[in-house]
């Protein structure tokens, strides 16, 4: 049994918007609302649960009225680790993988849900972007964190662009925080994780490393770039439309 969780409480001040960033419109139709549908239909979990702030809660749960989910609350946004963390109470024991994807990512599809839910491979599976560059469109990956591989191509960590070297910002590899991670691992491992970043956020990334350090198998798989575009700016509202 598989629970899909979504991360929606960020306040989206880089949107410059007053609408909560899962809210802000695409082609006049909310981008949380783009992903719950596939999610719901993709038939993995007829009742995924939306982590929402206090503030944003109600506007959310409006919007998303005709869908069924259930709500978490993320009282204080200390990072995505975090608001993971707030939906465990909600989620029975006898679930044993939760498929965790970010509100801010309008184009995946039913099939990519499917497909990460049939595979079962390690503490996490991970989807990934591999680009040629960052030119055009795929400016919007630029800042996204980076996915680094040992000599045999396993997934050793993922380093956030504000943490990354420049060396390791050359990477063209991206990291697109869509995950698969087995439940009880995944309850252990999230009170391991520290703040001591550049943002002073405890980061679901941190989990990749943890799980390399503990020898463990870390699957992943690509997803096409225009599919794993998230949206976290104007800049990046407008490039999204223009694919559409």
């Amino acid at each position: 049994m598989d629970k899909i969780v979504i991360l929606a409480a960020g306040k989206g001040r880089r949107m410059k918007s007053e609408l909560p960033k899962a809210l802000v419109k695409l082609q006049g139709k909310s981008m949380i609302e783009y992903l719950v549908k596939p999610c719901l239909e993709s038939g993995v979990d007829s009742e995924p649960i939306i982590v929402v702030s206090p503030d944003n809660q109600k506007v959310i749960s409006r919007a998303l009225s005709k869908y069924n989910c259930r709500y978490a609350i993320q009282s204080e946004q200390l990072g995505t680790g975090h608001a993971l963390a707030c939906a465990e109470s909600l989620i029975d024991k006898s679930v044993e993988r939760i498929i965790c994807f970010y509100g801010d990512h309008p184009f995946i599809k039913a099939e990519t849900v499917k497909n990460v839910a049939a595979r079962d491979n390690g503490a996490i599976t991970m989807m990934t972007v591999k680009l040629e560059d960052f030119a055009g469109w795929r400016k919007c990956f630029y800042h996204w964190g980076r996915i680094k591989r040992d000599k045999s191509g396993q997934v050793v960590a993922s380093i956030e662009f504000r943490d990354a070297s420049e060396e390791v910002r050359k990477i063209k590899e991206v990291n697109p925080s869509m995950y698969c991670f087995q439940s009880r691992w995944l309850w252990e491992n999230l009170k391991k994780i520290d703040n001591h970043n550049a943002q002073s956020e405890y980061y679901l990334t941190d989990l990749v490393k943890l799980a390399f350090e503990q020898n463990l198998q870390i699957d992943s798989f690509y997803l096409d770039a225009a599919e794993a575009i998230g949206i976290n700016s104007p800049e990046e509202l407008a490039i999204a439309e223009s694919l559409i």
